[in-house]
C-alpha cells in the first residue's frame, strides 16, 4: 500500500492506494472519530449489488445506513441529493458523524455536496470504485449538476480521507476504464512529459493493462493533482490547468445528455480540440497525429458526435466555470507540461470546430 499526503490551506489528509486497503478503515475510523455515531454510505445501485457486502463486513461494527443513488451522472440531480439529505435528517447523523462515498466519481460528488451542507458540514471519506475517481476523490471539489451547466452547483469541500482500494477496480467495463485513463493522460500533458512518453509508449491496451502499470499511473497521476491543488485549492490561478479537455468536454457531456457519454471520453475529444488550438494559437511542438492514432488505438472517440450543433456546444461553453462575462477561455499548452489559460473568440471556436 501507498500513502499520499495531499497538502491544501484548508486540510492535510491521506490517501491510501493498494489492493484491499479497505481493510484499513476500521482502524483509522477508531483513531481519528472515537466519538463517531453513525456512518452513512452513499453508493449506487451498480456498486451496491459489485461490493457493498464488501465494504459491509469491514464496517460491520457500526451498522451504517445506506443511501444508494442511480448509477452515474444521474446520481448528481437537486432530487437525489434531497434524498440523500432526507436520509441524513431521518437516520439522526450529527456532527460527529461520518459520511462516506462509496462509487465512482458521481457518486464522490454528491456525497462530498451533502456531507458540506449537511448541518453545515460533516466529515467523509471517500472510497472511490472507478479509475476516473482518482482524479475526482482528490481535491475537494464537490457538486451537483444543473441542465444548464456541469458541476455548477456545489463546494470545495475536502475528504478526511481517500482509500482507493485496487481490488475494486476488477469489475470496470472498458468505457469505464477508458473514463478514467483519460484523466491519467491529462495529467501527463500538463506536467509530466516524461510520464507522457512513458504511458505512450507502454499503454496499447487498457484490456490488457498490468497490476503494476494501472497502480504506477494512478499514484503518479494523483501526485500530480496535489501539486495543483496544493498550491490552489479554490481554483484562482493554476488549478484550472486539470481543466484541459474539459471545456469542449463538459459540452459534449451536457448536449449529450448526462450518462449517455461517459466523461472521460467526453474529455479526451476536448483534449484533441484543445491541442490543436494549441497547435493554431500557439505553436504548440506536438505530434497531434501520432496522439490520435495512439488513443484510437486504446478505444477513443476522436472527433466530436455528429447531431451535436456549433451552436449549442459554443452556449454550453459560454457556461464554462473558467469563462468570465462572454469570454470563453480554454486550457491550452505551449508545450508538454507547460499548460496556461487563453481566452478563445467565437469567431475562432467557428473556424476550429468547423477544421475539426
Amino acid at each position: 500500500m501507498e500513502t499520499i499526503q495531499i497538502q491544501t490551506e484548508s486540510k492535510e489528509y491521506p490517501v491510501f492506494v493498494g489492493e484491499g486497503c479497505r481493510n484499513e478503515l476500521p482502524v483509522f475510523l477508531t483513531n481519528h472519530f472515537p466519538d463517531l455515531t453513525r456512518i452513512l454510505i452513499i453508493t449506487d445501485e451498480t456498486v451496491a449489488k459489485l461490493h457493498l457486502d464488501t465494504l459491509l463486513q469491514v464496517l460491520k461494527p457500526w451498522e451504517p445506513i445506506i443511501f444508494t443513488a442511480p448509477p452515474g451522472e444521474k446520481a448528481k440531480t437537486f432530487e437525489v441529493y434531497y434524498d440523500a439529505l432526507t436520509t441524513a435528517l431521518a437516520s439522526r447523523l450529527d456532527r460527529k458523524s461520518v459520511v462516506l462515498s462509496f462509487g465512482g466519481g458521481a457518486v464522490g460528488d454528491l456525497t462530498g455536496f451533502v456531507a458540506a451542507s449537511f448541518m453545515r458540514g460533516i466529515p467523509f471519506i471517500q472510497v472511490p470504485t472507478t479509475i476516473l475517481a482518482h482524479d475526482s476523490a482528490v481535491g475537494g471539489k464537490v457538486a451537483i449538476n444543473h441542465p444548464l451547466g456541469k458541476n455548477m452547483i456545489g463546494a470545495f469541500y475536502q475528504p478526511e480521507a481517500v482509500f482507493y482500494d485496487l481490488e475494486l477496480l476488477n469489475t470496470l467495463p472498458i468505457h469505464e476504464i477508458r473514463s478514467g485513463f483519460a484523466e491519467v493522460i491529462k495529467h501527463a500533458l500538463i506536467a509530466d512529459p516524461h510520464f507522457y512518453d512513458w504511458l505512450r509508449l507502454n499503454i496499447h491496451n487498457l484490456n490488457a493493462i498490468t497490476k503494476e502499470q494501472l497502480s504506477g499511473s494512478l499514484v503518479q497521476g494523483i501526485k500530480i493533482k496535489n501539486k495543483f491543488v496544493s498550491q490552489d485549492e479554490k481554483e484562482t490561478g493554476i488549478r484550472a490547468f486539470l481543466n484541459l479537455g474539459h471545456t469542449l468536454g463538459h459540452a459534449i457531456e451536457a448536449e449529450m445528455g448526462y450518462g449517455n457519454f461517459t466523461h472521460g471520453e467526453a474529455v479526451m475529444i476536448g483534449t484533441i480540440f484543445a491541442l490543436k488550438l494549441s497547435n493554431n494559437l500557439l505553436g504548440l511542438s506536438f505530434n497531434i497525429s501520432e496522439f490520435i492514432d495512439w488513443v484510437t488505438e486504446l478505444g477513443y472517440e476522436t472527433t466530436v458526435p455528429k447531431q451535436l450543433s456549433f451552436e449549442s456546444l459554443i452556449a454550453k461553453m459560454r457556461q464554462d466555470k473558467k469563462s468570465v462575462g462572454d469570454a470563453i477561455r480554454f486550457v491550452l499548452l505551449e508545450q508538454v507540461g507547460h499548460p496556461l489559460l487563453q481566452e478563445v473568440s467565437e469567431e475562432v471556436l467557428w473556424q476550429e470546430l468547423t477544421r475539426f
